[in-house]
């Protein structure tokens, strides 16, 4: 499964090769309520195929307009709903406002440098200057995000986030896929040789050793989450002290509230204060009624993504605590 960077840029190398014009734009301000946050992409081919988005589809049809009949063949900025006519024009919410880079589509050779650093799970950023159109790659640091700042835009593309899963389960692979199209680079341990042998999802690693040693050799900091998933004490219980202890950003445990009750009681015998337990999501996930595995990786990634983006869900004590025990599914 794709991220959204890795599809539109794909596209734009295979329009490329197939011998079309491709322009790319670039979501780099927002005001207000707009559809897409800054760093969004579309590409548009020269007979107005689209990949990706930039709104909600009025942008979209305003370049395809663009490209039809006037090529792009030179860096520009595009502004819409400046006005309240061009508001209802594009649809935007709210008064919304948005800021695009439009240009021709990177060449090959950089295009495909891009692709190649994401394939192998790194971070690598371009910046444009429009004033000459000229473009050049560098490695970014992890905590860079697409920023347009006088007349130089750097983009930065590739898995900016990463997770950890204990516990190489049916629930683990469905939301490998899914974090995966987040832009996550996600790894997994599982001391288990039959579940390691039965692991086949090639856009997580398998890493190797005890689920301790592999948190430890991951070094979670502040873009980082860590997910049990095992439902076993002695496998789950191992990580957990060394995650909590750390600056991820997310630690989450599969399992029922009483489960998590006594794990809980277990992470006080050890060296963690309450402030480190009181880190643990545990039952991990949202309470929405999940019952497969797919369910329960929709319900977990949701309460990653808030928690990534800081939003207080304020989901009362009793509702969580109600959730339906997945204990049977954990280890299927």
């Amino acid at each position: 499964m794709d991220s959204v960077d890795m599809e539109v840029l794909q596209k734009c190398l295979h329009w490329q090769n197939d011998g079309h014009r491709v322009a790319l734009a670039t979501v780099v301000k927002t005001w207000g309520s707009s559809p897409r946050q800054i760093g969004s992409l579309l590409a548009i081919r020269d007979d107005g195929l689209l990949a990706g988005s930039v709104s909600g589809g009025c942008v979209e049809t305003d370049l395809i307009e663009r490209m039809r009949t006037v090529p792009t063949t030179h860096p520009e900025v595009l502004s819409y709903a400046n006005s309240t006519d061009e508001c209802s024009r594009f649809r935007l919410p709210c008064g919304g406002t948005l800021q695009l880079v439009l240009e021709p589509a990177p060449q090959k050779l950089m295009l495909q440098a891009i692709l190649d650093a994401i394939t192998h799970h790194r971070l690598i950023g371009r910046r444009l200057d429009l004033a000459s159109g000229h473009a050049t790659l560098y490695t970014p640091q992890t905590d860079e995000t697409t920023r347009f700042v006088g007349l130089t835009l750097t983009s930065v593309h590739g898995p900016r986030w990463r997770l950890l899963m204990i516990g190489a389960v049916q629930t683990a692979r469905c939301l490998a896929q899914i974090a995966q199209a987040l832009d996550y680079q996600v790894s997994v341990c599982d001391p288990r040789e039959e579940y390691r042998k039965a692991w086949s999802i090639e856009c997580a690693e398998l890493v190797p050793g005890m689920p301790d040693e592999a948190v430890r050799a991951f070094v979670p900091d502040v873009h980082s989450a860590v997910v049990t998933l095992s439902h076993d004490p002695k496998i789950d219980d191992l990580a957990l002290p060394e995650a909590l202890k750390s600056p991820a950003f997310y630690v989450g445990t599969l399992g029922c509230r009483g489960s998590n009750a006594k794990r809980r009681e277990r992470l006080r015998q050890l060296d963690l204060t309450e402030g480190d337990i009181g880190r643990l999501h545990g039952p991990v996930g949202l309470p929405i009624g999940s019952h497969t595995p797919p369910e329960i990786a929709v319900s977990v990634m949701a309460e990653l993504t808030a928690a990534r983006h800081g939003i207080e869900l304020g989901i009362a004590p009793a509702a969580r605590e109600n959730m339906i025990s997945l204990s049977h599914l954990a280890v299927s």
